[in-house]
């Protein structure tokens, strides 16, 4: 999904101000990109084939590498193709992004996003404040997945990080693995444990309640005798 440039407070005076990357990067809500080089972006091999996923490429990574010439002049078009090109560049990036953050540079600078934090913190009580990783916002504690809980962090689109990233990251940098915890949630009422008959016979009654919706599936069934 692609960000809707509204919702990121998008004039020509601001980007005019500042390199086209320096002000993407600065816009709410892309707190979880990292710059890539410049020379990873101009080597032209690291593009192959991107060009056939993003309408007015040429456009875009003129616009995106701030080289924007009498060729690639944005300033007589029509204001919707100028919106169509930028939104094309935004995401240019990241399907750069994607490629670069798995690179030996990209990997050290989401390390010290991962290192500081800049993704967030587990949700989970039981993970003790876990610094997250990506996809979704993903937890190398209790290794699951978790939304984001800023609306603005859950619309960018998860493949502008891709799902080899974070795993990629733990092994290159073992020492961000946490220790496994064998903490485990334990259900009380008034302090006490919910005694084990009583969780048997719950699952015995969700069982029960499965094979009869699957009776009752069957034509001609007349379910169970109690129906």
């Amino acid at each position: 999904m692609e960000q809707d440039l509204e919702s990121s407070n998008y004039s020509e005076s601001d980007v005019s101000t500042a390199y086209w990357i320096e002000w993407f990067l600065s816009l709410k809500g892309n707190e979880f990109f990292c710059e890539i080089d410049e020379d990873y972006i101009n080597d032209r091999f690291n593009l192959t084939g991107i060009s056939a996923e993003v309408p007015h490429y040429q456009e875009a990574f003129a616009l995106m590498t701030d080289n924007l010439d009498a060729e690639h002049d944005l300033d007589n078009l029509p204001e919707n193709v100028r919106m169509e090109i930028e939104t094309s560049a935004r995401h240019l990036y990241g399907l750069i992004h994607a490629r670069f953050i798995i690179t030996t540079r990209g990997l050290v600078k989401m390390f010290e996003k991962l290192r500081h934090a800049e993704f967030g913190r587990c949700p989970r009580v039981l993970c003790h404040n876990q610094a997250v990783c990506l996809v979704m916002l993903y937890c190398p504690r209790c290794e699951d997945v978790y939304a984001p809980p800023s609306r603005r962090h859950a619309v960018v689109d998860g493949a502008y990080f891709g799902t080899t990233f974070p795993h990629l990251l733990l092994q290159v940098y073992p020492q961000l693995m946490p220790t496994k915890s064998n903490d485990r949630y334990i259900p009380k009422i008034f302090g006490f444990k919910i005694h084990g008959n009583a969780l048997e016979q719950r699952k015995q009654d969700e069982v029960r309640e499965e094979q009869r919706k699957r009776i009752l599936a069957i034509p001609g069934s007349e379910g169970f005798p109690q129906d």
